[in-house]
């Protein structure tokens, strides 16, 4: 079981050099990424007078998300793992793939990269508004909730199969782009719905410079409970057990 591999690690980790290199990893691939998506969102809105929420702005959003996180993992994989995302991270954990502590860096270091990549964007668009996660009109925090644990749950289990599995070969190569594929196309499934953060690093740093943290829950339980359900199932039906654990500077 999964669960049984789950490792604390040890407090030493906070401060060893390798954790912390992964960690500074961590920050500028958040940071990258957000500032990308989050100002596609705002140039776009700039060019149309507010219209991000048309089928256009849903397609140019899900392309300048995937094309940005493609990136993002590429340039943090060879260090971190280019997770990129606490739900990511978390996922990991569950599999018994990270420890604790070691998570614990990867999400302050992903937290503070989509804060300081929104305040960036806040002062160099001269004050515009990064926009919070929000519930379209008719949806219910139900309905979103399901959306993030379903969109989440495709986005690390692709992870799995593509950067964690011992055996994905050759195919770990194209795993950064299978996995900005897979946000692109969840946020055209999800996108005219809840946004469709699957991240909670991504909905904390809007929500954290404009102050606006309706319904923010949403976009941590949910991305969460998708991810650490990836973790379980793959780990558990898909990867075989006699291989020894992934080393932490691996993943």
């Amino acid at each position: 079981m999964p669960v049984s591999r789950i490792a604390v690690g040890r407090p030493e980790e906070a401060t060893h050099p390798d954790a912390l290199k992964a960690a500074l990893a961590e920050f500028f691939s958040t940071l990258i990424f957000v500032f990308a998506g989050e100002g596609s969102g705002m140039a776009f809105n700039k060019l149309t007078s507010n219209g991000s929420a048309t089928p256009a702005g849903l397609v140019a959003a899900a392309l300048s998300h995937a094309f940005a996180l493609f990136v993002a993992v590429s340039v943090g994989a060879n260090i971190s793992g280019g997770h990129v995302n606490p739900a990511v991270t978390f996922g990991a954990f569950v599999g018994g793939n990270i420890t604790l502590f070691r998570g614990i860096l990867y999400w302050i270091a992903q937290l503070l990269g989509s804060t300081v990549a929104c305040l960036l964007l806040k002062f160099a668009t001269g004050g515009l508004t990064t926009s919070a996660f929000s519930l379209s009109s008719g949806v219910t925090v139900w309905n979103a909730f399901v959306f993030e644990i379903v969109m989440t749950f495709g986005l690390v289990y692709t992870v799995y199969a593509t950067a964690v599995d011992p055996k994905k070969g050759s195919l770990g190569t194209i795993a950064p782009i299978a996995i900005g594929f897979i946000v692109g196309a969840n946020i055209l499934a999800g996108g005219a719905f809840d946004g469709a953060s699957m991240n909670p690093a991504v909905s904390f740093g809007p929500a954290l410079v404009s102050w606006s943290w309706k319904n923010h829950w949403v976009y941590w339980v949910g991305p969460l409970i998708g991810g650490g359900l990836a973790g379980i199932v793959y780990e558990l039906f898909f990867i075989n057990h006699s291989h020894e654990q992934l080393p932490a500077t691996d993943y």
